[in-house]
């Protein structure tokens, strides 16, 4: 008889281990199958509760600045205005919260030590566990009287850009432009927390080999460093504008309702898709309306949808620069 050759035996795999991998490639595998079913299957939802009330609108459903669904056989609902308001204070948000996370990144991986930035990190991030409402609470109460100033000097010295023109209510607060600075606020801690992460994972020899060059400080940071996290700055920022899409609580507490269309300007007032869901939530009673409301939900599943395949195109699909 022969002794058995242990490599040999480690090789083959035991029947034991063989089956362990075969039950957790199957967990897995099954994990992945569940979220995708999940998602298509509300996709489907959406689609079959939004069509018999996209067939009985009066109205253009993509260009009507009206979403008027008291009477059940005189439906006319458009997403107009839903669009204007969602996509100017998110983009707004976004535009304001991306360079501070870059900054606060930076700031935290490069600049400070680690006795100092991981207490800091933690602050940054906790501002991601207040409620929503308590945001909603302090940007109308707090935050919309302070940028009055800035609003009212906006408007008097760049009201001929249609971004700052008179808006469509009688006053400057309660406005896009004050729900969207509330939103930066809640959205920074996404961005700086996943722009944090991989800023700290730039490989030590692409900084030494910058510095064994006599690059500076910046010149590091410039040519080592935002390289490397280029991709995974765009996917945080891409998160982040997910959340401002879908806020909910707090935009429907700063946002005033407006009475006329929107002017595309960010003083003007009115509803996104998320707030103006959760306004009308109590009256979903009846099959027709409650269905342009879920048309309105689809529009917003579509767009989500979209900005991540933009975020994936800009990035190049890749984990880094």
């Amino acid at each position: 008889m022969t002794a058995p050759d242990p490599a040999r035996e480690r090789s083959q795999g035991s029947p034991i281990r063989g089956r362990g991998e075969r039950i957790f490639r199957g967990l897995t595998s099954g994990s992945g199958l569940l979220v995708v079913a999940a998602v298509a299957a509300i996709g489907l939802f959406l689609l079959v509760q939004a069509v018999p009330s996209l067939l009985a609108n009066n109205a253009n459903f993509f260009t009507s600045p009206v979403f008027d669904t008291r009477d059940a056989a005189n439906l006319n609902f458009g997403i107009r205005d839903l669009l204007v308001v969602t996509l100017l204070s998110s983009l707004f948000a976004l535009l304001i919260a991306m360079p501070v996370a870059m900054g606060i990144a930076l700031f935290l991986t490069q600049y400070t030590p680690r006795r100092i930035s991981r207490p800091f990190a933690y602050i940054i991030d906790l501002l991601a566990a207040v409620p929503s409402i308590i945001y909603g609470l302090w940007g109308i109460a707090v935050l919309a009287p302070a940028l009055l100033p800035i609003a009212e000097w906006l408007q008097g010295n760049l009201g001929w850009f249609f971004l700052f023109a008179p808006g469509n209510l009688p006053v400057l607060t309660g406005t896009i432009f004050t729900g969207g600075v509330v939103l930066a606020v809640m959205i920074l801690p996404i961005i700086t927390a996943v722009t944090r992460e991989v800023f700290s994972q730039t490989p030590r020899f692409h900084i030494e080999a910058a510095q064994a060059l006599g690059a500076t400080r910046w010149e590091v940071i410039r040519m080592a460093v935002l390289p490397y996290g280029r991709s995974g700055y765009i996917a945080g920022s891409m998160l982040g504008l997910g959340r401002a899409l879908g806020e909910t609580i707090a935009v429907l507490i700063v946002i005033r309702a407006a009475t006329t269309p929107s002017n595309f300007s960010l003083f003007d007032g009115g509803y996104t898709f998320a707030s103006l869901i959760a306004s009308a939530a109590s009256e979903f009673s009846q099959p027709l309306p409650t269905g342009a409301y879920i048309a309105a939900g689809l529009v917003l599943f579509v767009l989500t949808f979209v900005v991540n395949a933009i975020a994936r195109v800009v990035a190049g699909g890749k984990v880094n620069g």
